[in-house]
């Protein structure tokens, strides 16, 4: 992994995660919620400790850390197996219209990254900046709640279902105060 992309023990990190190509594939439900699972998985059993987050639907942004070692290992391994399972959920999904379209411009992208065998889901790179203060914290997590608003998606932050800017938000996230 580039020095570029490293995490570091201890550090808060705003995060992005793209899909390649900036393909639209959390516009289904059932891929949002499989996201999400997987995102409460790494709360519970990998130590992923969540400020803030929001899903488009072609990437999503964190602001968080790790609770011990690195947050760059939960990315690892959170993208290699969302990327197997969402890929599997695309080709087996009957009613995906899509399907032919996604599948290609997956193995498309796979084609052209040595380190994939076939298929590419999410973009290489994560985007780790490195949040120093609170006050850059409250500026990240207004940006990430903001997002679906500034896209036109909603009026307000709060009416995006999958960010943790709505009080209903099935993953629950920390106080931001670190």
């Amino acid at each position: 992994m580039s020095e570029k992309y490293k995490t570091y023990e201890g550090s808060v990190y705003y995060v992005t995660l793209t899909v390649v190509g900036w393909i639209d594939i959390f516009t289904r439900k059932e891929y949002v919620y499989e996201l999400m699972k997987n995102i409460q998985y790494c709360q519970q059993n990998k130590g992923l400790e969540l400020y803030a987050y929001v899903i488009m639907p072609n990437h999503l942004h964190w602001i968080a850390r790790a609770e011990e070692g690195r947050l760059s290992e939960i990315l690892r391994d959170f993208k290699s197996y969302t990327a197997k399972v969402l890929i599997d959920m695309v080709d087996k999904h009957q009613g995906e219209s899509r399907r032919e379209w996604l599948m290609y411009m997956f193995r498309y992208f796979g084609k052209y990254n040595n380190q994939n065998k076939e298929f590419q889901f999410w973009q290489q790179h994560n985007h780790p900046i490195e949040l120093w203060s609170e006050d850059v914290i409250k500026q990240k997590i207004a940006y990430l709640h903001n997002n679906p608003v500034k896209a036109g998606f909603v009026a307000e932050p709060h009416h995006w279902l999958y960010s943790s800017g709505n009080e209903f938000s099935e993953i629950k996230v920390l106080d931001a105060n670190v």
